[in-house]
């Protein structure tokens, strides 16, 4: 119901409605539009526009079929990894994608610092991010401590790389803000567009998957995340390849001088 081809066609205000929705699925069943719209924060008719956005024909046939969608969500609990791959392959391969990738690599090619962010399952990321960016021979590091003095002197084009699925993690929104404040440029990646943290930075990479908890513990598969900083550690790795190579031609002609 809620595909990544649908969430990327919302705007802010319909982001709010889709978060609340899944925040509270147990009493959208029995909430009238006018009670859904005032704790999103926002019109019923933007309600209403959210509706059709996914398919629906208004608010009673929305609640109908997503009654029916939490049905076959609790039937068939098993992850479908194959459904994410599939979902993944198909917005890497977009335009979107594309621009969004171009535009955080412009953030990040002549930085002299990288700095990633992030904790518990994204700080996770947030250091495998660190050591696959050192692997390709650009020197990065991961922090999580907001007491680590890492802001004295910090070079003007450092860059940090703050991670959270929620955007809503209050340790790495401290942590964000802090070095914002000091100058420091953010790029953020997150699974929500209208948080806090994708509002914050500088530039915000938006995945869109579908969140999923087990006991009340998240485990909203990290698949887009992890292609994300390879992509962009990649992107170092051939620039640098590709300036080897003009070195390698320009010898010659050094030579015969």
């Amino acid at each position: 119901m809620f595909t990544h081809e649908v969430l990327s066609t919302l705007n802010e205000l319909e982001i709010s409605i889709y978060n609340h929705i899944v925040k509270n699925q147990d009493k959208i069943a029995t909430m009238k539009i006018r009670e859904l719209a005032e704790e999103a924060h926002v019109s019923t008719a933007t309600v209403l526009r959210f509706c059709k956005k996914i398919g629906c024909e208004g608010y009673s046939d929305f609640k109908l079929k997503y009654k029916e969608y939490l049905k076959n969500e609790q039937k068939y609990s098993v992850y479908d990894n194959e459904t994410n791959l599939k979902n993944l392959t198909a917005w890497v391969a977009s335009s979107e994608y594309t621009e969004c990738i171009d535009h955080a690599y412009e953030m990040l090619k002549n930085t002299s610092r990288i700095i990633f962010l992030g904790v518990g399952s994204s700080g996770v990321l947030g250091k495998y991010g660190a050591r696959y960016f050192c692997n390709v021979g650009r020197f990065s590091l991961y922090v999580d401590d907001p007491f680590l003095p890492i802001l004295q002197d910090c070079p003007e084009s450092t860059v940090a790389i703050a991670i959270s699925e929620s955007g809503y993690t209050r340790e790495t929104i401290h942590l964000t803000s802090q070095m914002k404040e000091h100058g420091i440029r953010i790029l953020t990646i997150t699974n929500n567009g209208a948080s806090t943290l994708a509002k914050i930075s500088d530039y915000n990479i938006v995945y869109h998957v579908p969140e999923m908890t087990v006991n009340s513990t998240n485990i909203t598969t990290s698949l887009p995340v992890i292609y994300i900083l390879e992509d962009l550690a990649m992107r170092f790795h051939n620039d640098r390849m590709e300036k080897l190579k003009e070195e390698e031609r320009c010898k010659p002609a050094e030579e015969a001088d």
